[in-house]
């Protein structure tokens, strides 16, 4: 059975949105903590996590716990992160499902506190700008 941990630590820093979307099911649903809609498809889901490796993947960038389920079928592991950008602590969570192929079909990212939260918005934003130039 597919384990979602293993086939996301192959890719998690990567930063390249090609070696991502090789893991991605056509139809991922990605959630963000910012974004109030899901975003839905394998390009938009590969272009947010390779942001997220530029924006969080830094020297102090490390996951730090990880919990595993399979319920109706699906495999899911929820990956908890910590980091620090600017001086400010950010923790927070990868909540990842994926199908009996092994392709990751959902991705939700939770962070806390409100403060690393809207730091994130805005370097994501950033980020996310000058991958489209």
């Amino acid at each position: 059975m597919p384990n979602p941990a293993e086939i996301w630590h192959k890719v998690a820093l990567s930063r390249d949105p090609a070696t991502i979307a090789a893991i991605l099911h056509d139809d991922c649903v990605f959630e963000s903590p910012v974004v109030h809609t899901p975003q839905v498809g394998k390009a938009i889901t590969a272009q947010y996590l390779a942001a997220a490796g530029h924006t969080l993947g830094n020297a102090d960038f490390a996951y730090v716990g990880e919990w595993h389920t399979v319920r109706k079928g699906e495999i899911s592991a929820i990956l908890e992160f910590q980091t620090v950008i600017d001086g400010v602590s950010i923790n927070g969570v990868d909540m990842i499902t994926c199908d009996k192929d092994g392709l990751i079909t959902h991705f939700k990212v939770m962070v806390r506190p409100l403060k690393a939260m809207n730091m994130l918005h805005q370097k994501m934003g950033e980020m996310l700008a000058s991958m489209k130039a």
